[in-house]
């Protein structure tokens, strides 16, 4: 960190779920104190992130911001009055409007920065429009796409925007042993193993790389892959159906979700991501790079920004289980591609991916609009 006084910044999120963005909250909280400066998380006490705030050893208070109402609003304004930060960043839209709401009530309102972490589409009204250009200070988009949708739909001005993609830790996602790491988790080493880290909601695309996956098996190849599925989340049961009903079951390894996911990573041939919304840019495709993994993945939100369709990995048209599932084929098949896409997108982790890039550039941002004139 400079030699500038430290900030005291306080983090809200009302998501109940867990994934990229809370992931993001956490370690951006946990590298900014470890660059000197204060950090508080406000979030409702039955949220993921509360329980795994504590992993990260970032500072949190519950209050009630699950939902709009006045209790929350009274709760959020509290909590800001006493903890008097020099900047509030928001992640969802609930905590929000809370916090916009409460600062309108104070005589000294913090600013407030507003971090966009997905592609869904902003309403064009011009409520939203005053919670994100008036209310807010500033727009954080973790992808140029998210930030170019934000100009070129919604009309909001480009200078009150900046694009800074989600940094991870290098020392931890990289190459490793698969043997050793598949021994370690108790899977086999009998087949090659395509494997998905994400949270089991539709927009993820599961049930495209079931589909996918189950064309593969009608190869009859001597090593039949295996499917290798890690994460938690709503559409679990209805995923477990499906395999049932595809006859794939006895071939998918559902992990359910994991603290850590670097082994399971580790233990993948090749790493799938069919998203076909919402996306800003997935840690897991990140992570999975990071890890030497051949990718495949589909265009949309702002993953074209990390791959590069045939020089970092491969991209197919969302929702098109055939194409993926030749796409899918391609990388189980030649080794020599795999090996090219996996080092090209290890390279591109190196260089772009650093946790410390993303800190430096959150906090150039923050202390811009906490102590304007001052950096």
């Amino acid at each position: 960190m400079t030699n500038a006084a430290p900030l005291s910044m306080v983090h809200t999120e009302s998501s109940l779920g867990w994934g990229g963005q809370e992931i993001r909250v956490l370690t951006e909280s946990q590298v900014m104190m470890d660059r000197g400066h204060r950090v508080h998380l406000l979030c409702p006490g039955e949220a993921r992130i509360a329980a795994a705030a504590g992993r990260y050893r970032v500072p949190v208070t519950l209050i009630p911001i699950g939902r709009k109402n006045v209790t929350g609003l009274l709760a959020m304004r509290a909590q800001l009055v006493a903890l008097r930060p020099d900047v509030v960043v928001t992640h969802s839209s609930t905590d929000s409007w809370l916090v916009a709401l409460a600062a309108q009530t104070m005589a000294k309102p913090p600013p407030i920065v507003r971090l966009r972490h997905i592609s869904t589409a902003v309403p064009d009204n011009w409520p939203t429009r005053w919670l994100y250009t008036r209310a807010s200070r500033h727009i954080v988009t973790t992808g140029v796409a998210i930030r170019e949708q934000l100009i070129t739909v919604n009309r909001y001005p480009a200078s009150q925007m900046t694009s800074i993609p989600t940094g991870i830790d290098l020392e931890r996602f990289c190459p490793g042993d698969r043997v050793q790491a598949r021994s370690q988790l108790q899977l086999p080493d009998d087949a090659p193993i395509i494997g998905i880290v994400a949270t089991l909601r539709s927009w993820k695309g599961h049930v495209y790389l079931f589909q996918a996956f189950r064309g593969l098996l009608n190869e009859g190849d001597t090593h039949t892959p295996r499917l290798l599925v890690v994460g938690d989340g709503p559409g679990e049961q209805n995923l477990h159906r499906l395999a049932r009903e595809l006859a794939i079951a006895d071939r998918v390894h559902f992990a359910g979700y994991q603290a850590d996911p670097v082994p399971w990573l580790q233990a993948m041939d090749v790493f799938c991501l069919p998203s076909y919304g919402h996306e800003g840019v997935p840690q897991a495709l990140m992570q999975a790079m990071a890890c030497g993994l051949p990718i495949v993945s589909t265009p949309v939100g702002s993953i074209p920004e990390i791959i590069q369709d045939g020089v970092t990995g491969l991209l197919v048209a969302p929702k098109d289980s055939a194409a993926l599932a030749m796409a899918l084929k391609r990388l189980l098949r030649d080794n020599d591609l795999g090996e090219t896409l996996r080092q090209a997108a290890m390279q591109t982790a190196r260089q772009r991916f650093d946790v410390e890039r993303m800190a430096q550039a959150m906090e150039d941002v923050l202390r811009r609009i906490a102590r304007p004139g001052v950096c």
